[in-house]
């Protein structure tokens, strides 16, 4: 079944993105939860004069996304964690840890847009992670975990 996404859905497209999925996965869970519309004929047309409206707006969007990825580029974080004598955390260092240490340096981002290379970050050492700043604009950051 063919559907047009109203907002992002993860792993699936972005916002007002044409997809192809199942009809149960659309009839009984995105359309229902108003994430997506079937994508009729009418339906169509009208998403693409929206796209042809929302096109100027999208790129002073995705400039502004690019400027804050320019200001990031080269970002260096420290996050402190309690360790043992062997170096091994307790815990794990996670995505919202960064976003703490981003929002510190003065960078609102949102921890779902952070995506680490190491799933699990369990020792202390440097590392490297992505942030999503736009559905076309990211910047891998690197960050290093620090004994406290």
């Amino acid at each position: 079944m063919e559907i047009i996404l109203l907002q992002d859905v993860h792993k699936l497209g972005h916002k007002d993105d044409l997809v192809n999925v199942k009809d149960g996965y659309a009839g009984n869970y995105l359309i229902p939860q108003g994430f997506a519309i079937a994508a009729t004929p009418s339906a169509k047309k009208m998403h693409a004069e929206n796209q042809k409206q929302r096109a100027h707006k999208e790129e002073k969007i995705k400039e502004a996304a690019q400027e804050v990825a320019d200001k990031m580029a080269g970002l260096k974080l420290t996050i402190g964690a309690k360790t043992s004598s062997s170096g091994k955390i307790f815990g794990s260092v996670n995505t919202i840890q960064i976003a703490e240490a981003l929002k510190e340096k003065g960078f609102e981002i949102d921890r779902k847009n952070i995506s680490l290379h190491n799933e699990q970050i369990k020792e202390i050492g440097n590392y490297k992670a992505d942030i999503k700043l736009h559905r076309e604009v990211s910047v891998e950051i690197d960050f290093e975990i620090l004994a406290e």
